[in-house]
């Protein structure tokens, strides 16, 4: 699945930059609801959604990186 989305991999993974896209979407959507512009509140809320689910989404998915996984502790069960 990696080889499928290599254009995506310039995706930071520090949440700086979907923070600040998210933060932006924001301050468009209530200008667009100042303005009673229905396309800026559109266009907010797809910045919204794109930088708080999309990209991250994406940016986790296209990872080189992967956690080791989760080995299962039984502790001590009497076995």
């Amino acid at each position: 699945m990696l080889d499928l989305l290599p254009p995506l991999a310039f995706l930071p993974h520090s949440p700086a930059p979907y923070i600040a896209l998210m933060l932006a979407g924001f301050a468009i959507g209530i200008l667009g609801h100042l303005a009673r512009a229905r396309w800026l509140v559109a266009a907010g809320v797809i910045l919204i959604f794109l930088g708080a689910l999309l990209f991250p989404l994406l940016a986790n998915v296209t990872s080189e990186d992967r956690p080791p996984p989760i080995e299962e502790s039984r502790g001590d069960s009497g076995e």
